[in-house]
């Protein structure tokens, strides 16, 4: 199904990190051969046990200025309320030129967790939508180059210029949760974005006409101990078994808190593969080989001291299986 060749991203979790730790997971993960990271665009963490949530494009500029060839993305920025797609047309194209073209936009229509701080209210899904459309349809504009003016329902858009333009616009990664955003994303988009392996998201993305690269996360805990990395997704990604829709519409850590109480260990076993067994990460990782996505996003959720040795795990272990499993 896959057109693009397999690629092999690293999510770097700005909510459970330091701003400084984050460009330094970059750097590693370009030694140990990722071919692109990923960074969460959050004005909060999800939960309390992780601290701290970075303004994900100053973290990219450092990343940019830090590599050489690994590739930049946002996973995802959402351009309709906290930033106003003009702003993020700008934002974009100045990452691109700092990386030398290797910037991919990852846009979505956003979580209340993060974009109700402007004091706007939250829209329902299908008037997001309408926002991200015309959030890309001005972002596509200004990335065109000159002078540029738009009138919408929701933006509005007065002679705005964006000056500085890498040579190539930056791809634009579309987030999907349903059949309807992945249509949008084939419209509007140059790829497909998601966080679970369903094949009816690839399809329809596909049906609508769209042929670039397809992303997804991968749900990993590494550790040398199965049950320290079970733990230890459990205390910060626990929120990640809530489901997109649940994700999507709580407003503050205190409330992934609440709905998280009931999540047991156990049943991050189940949603992760945890521990250091090459072949559980693999079953975890087909499954969205098999659905269709050719750009996995690793996460890691194991312990943080165990980070170098994930990357080791990476490098000499788990990608040439994952290569294995794409080839068929």
């Amino acid at each position: 199904m896959a057109t693009n060749r397999q690629q092999i991203g690293f999510k770097l979790m700005a909510e459970g990190f330091p701003p400084k730790d984050i460009v330094e997971q970059a750097v590693a993960a370009e030694e140990a051969g990722f071919d692109f990271v990923e960074v969460s665009d959050h004005y909060h963490p999800w939960l309390y046990s992780q601290q701290h949530s970075g303004f994900a494009f100053s973290m990219l500029a450092a990343i940019a200025a830090r590599t050489e060839r690994i590739g930049l993305a946002t996973g995802v920025t959402c351009p309709i309320m906290r930033y106003h797609p003009a702003v993020v047309a700008q934002m974009a194209a100045t990452t691109g030129v700092l990386s030398d073209g290797r910037f991919t936009l990852g846009v979505g229509a956003g979580e209340r967790l993060n974009e109700h701080v402007v004091g706007a209210g939250w829209p329902s899904v299908s008037v997001r939508h309408e926002m991200l459309t015309e959030a890309l349809e001005i972002i596509r504009l200004l990335f065109t180059g000159g002078y540029h003016s738009y009138s919408g329902n929701y933006f509005d858009l007065d002679d705005a210029r964006v000056f500085d333009l890498p040579e190539v616009p930056p791809r634009i990664v579309v987030a999907s949760g349903g059949e309807e955003s992945a249509r949008l994303a084939a419209g509007l988009g140059d790829g497909l974005f998601a966080t679970e392996p369903r094949e009816e998201l690839v399809e329809a993305y596909e049906q609508a006409g769209g042929v670039g690269p397809r992303y997804a996360e991968v749900p990993l805990a590494y550790s040398a101990d199965p049950t320290a990395a079970a733990e230890a997704a459990h205390r910060t990604a626990r929120f990640g078994v809530t489901g997109w829709k649940v994700q999507a519409e709580l407003p503050n850590p205190i409330n992934f808190e609440a709905a998280t109480a009931h999540v047991r260990v156990d049943d991050m076993r189940e949603a992760f593969g945890c521990g250091p067994d090459v072949e559980r990460h693999a079953e975890v990782a087909s499954r969205y080989i098999e659905a269709g996505f050719d750009h996995l996003v690793l996460m890691n959720a194991g312990p943080p001291d165990e980070m170098d040795a994930f990357f080791t795990h990476v490098r000499t272990t788990l990608r040439p299986r994952l290569e294995e499993l794409a080839a068929g």
